[in-house]
């Protein structure tokens, strides 16, 4: 029998899986003869126009990294190679699902993106105030965004949505902890941390190499806002945050983070309880202690919004030499996202603005496309490999290399446990945290128009530690679903 609603690409072909890209093995690499993931994710880039599809509103600031400890027995990235070292850098903070004239108030994760201008280019380390995310494969981020955005018939944002997705997606359960917890809405800019959030690869000058984990610590200490305070300031200034920034930094109050990494062993992937690879997990500080690295400090506001804030382009894929990505299902499709979005919204040579522009010489052989201002590569040679001098690779600089294995398939990830941390982080809150965490989710899911997705999404929380279950079971007057009890 025809199933007549089958999920489709664009051109009428059935999709076998929209739950899992095609990776070589169950750790990737993600591969590109996938290509319904290519499709999903060059779509929906091109979805808004102009702004930005996700984290439209934001506010920006320029500053230094400074290099506090020696980590060079473990990347031989040049801005971090000596103490002491400074190098120029600019961060844009931003909310993730609103609109560009949204509140800066609202409970959403934070972006958390700074663009280094080291002296082999840019490096730029995208992430959030969260340490994980709400799902670990690319494939997904479409429709989970989706969620986040209006309803295309009422253009209303739509609570009956946001719970569907979170309760058949229980990858999600850490992050929705997070997001409803006092952390959800941070009280400024610069009292929040902030995270790399995947597990990238560290490479020294021998060639050896380390996963890890980003953390920048605020020194301004953690501040949130209550729920009634910052619907308050919403309506008062919905551009609080973004006040606050630009306010501390021209009274000459610098905000600061230190910079700390964890660091795995290459040899642990392949035995650690959570699969260090997948962003909806961490890793324990008791098992990899936080390192220090350096200090950010950002002490020069903007002069122009656009041309810096609006027009800065970031993405994960904006390596330098000594720093690699992970087989992260998630990072590796933001390695295309970020910056096709950039060359639709900005355009092809988005990373010739000055804001994007690298510090030191940029020898290539692009050239053409929309907006070229610069002289074009002028008569010098246009190709490679040639006979008259231009620029050749330099074949030290070569990603190390890590063995791949499998079957090239749509493979679900084999490590399935979705509640341990979830349980873990809600035991660790106090009891007045949980039970602003309880109130939070009750008041989000009560406009949820079908019952059957708030007792699904209750067992979830009852999986994670029964209390954190029946609580949020009794703020909406419903049952412990038959399987929780």
């Amino acid at each position: 029998m025809t199933n007549n609603n089958r999920l489709t690409t664009s051109w009428g072909a059935p999709v076998g899986d929209n739950q899992n890209s095609i990776t070589a093995g169950s750790r990737g690499p993600t591969l590109i003869q996938d290509v319904h993931l290519l499709e999903k994710l060059a779509h929906f880039n091109r979805e808004r126009v102009p702004e930005r599809v996700v984290h439209a509103k934001g506010a920006g600031a320029h500053g230094y990294f400074e290099v506090t400890n020696d980590v060079s027995d473990y990347t031989k990235a040049d801005f971090l190679s000596e103490v002491g070292k400074r190098t120029p850098l600019f961060v844009r903070f931003s909310t993730v699902a609103g609109e560009n004239g949204s509140a800066d108030t609202v409970r959403d994760p934070r972006g958390f993106a700074v663009k280094f201008y080291t002296e082999d280019g840019n490096y730029d380390l995208v992430g959030n105030n969260t340490p994980v995310f709400f799902i670990r494969d690319a494939i997904k981020f479409p429709d989970f965004i989706h969620t986040q955005k209006r309803d295309p018939k009422t253009h209303l944002k739509n609570p009956t949505a946001v719970w569907d997705f979170w309760s058949l997606s229980p990858e999600s359960l850490h992050q929705v902890t997070i997001l409803m917890s006092d952390r959800g809405i941070p009280a400024t800019l610069r009292h929040m941390h902030g995270f790399g959030s995947h597990t990238f690869k560290w490479v020294n000058k021998e060639g050896e190499g380390v996963w890890i984990k980003y953390h920048f610590k605020t020194e301004q200490g953690v501040a949130n806002l209550a729920p009634d305070a910052a619907a308050k300031m919403a309506g008062e200034n919905p551009d609080y945050h973004t006040e606050d920034l630009f306010n501390a930094i021209e009274q000459g109050e610098f905000p600061a983070w230190k910079l700390y990494v964890q660091i795995m062993p290459l040899e642990d992937a392949n035995t650690y309880r959570f699969d260090p690879f997948d962003v909806t997990k961490v890793w324990s500080q008791k098992d990899y202690p936080l390192i220090e690295v350096g200090r950010m400090v950002l002490d020069r506001n903007p002069e122009n919004y656009f041309a810096e804030v609006e027009q800065a382009t970031f993405s994960p894929g904006t390596l330098v030499p000594g720093i690699d990505v992970s087989p992260d299902k998630m990072l590796q499709g933001r390695l295309f996202a970020y910056s096709d979005a950039h060359r639709y919204r900005v355009g092809a040579n988005h990373q010739a603005l000055p804001i994007n522009r690298p510090r030191n010489e940029v020898k290539n052989y692009q050239r053409d496309g929309q907006m070229r201002f610069d002289n074009n590569g002028g008569g010098s040679v246009y190709y490679e490999p040639n006979s008259f001098g231009g620029p050749q690779e330099s074949p030290e600089h070569k990603q190390a290399a890590y063995p791949v294995y499998g079957v090239a398939d749509s493979v679900a990830n084999d490590h399935n446990d979705h509640y341990t941390q979830a349980g873990d982080l809600y035991r660790l809150l106090t009891e007045e945290e949980r039970s602003r965490l309880v109130t939070n989710i009750v008041e989000s899911m009560k406009p949820v128009e079908k019952e059957e997705i708030k007792l699904r999404q209750i067992q979830h929380f009852f999986k994670a530690d029964p209390e954190y279950g029946r609580k949020v079971a009794e703020g909406l007057g419903l049952p412990l679903p038959q399987e929780a009890r």
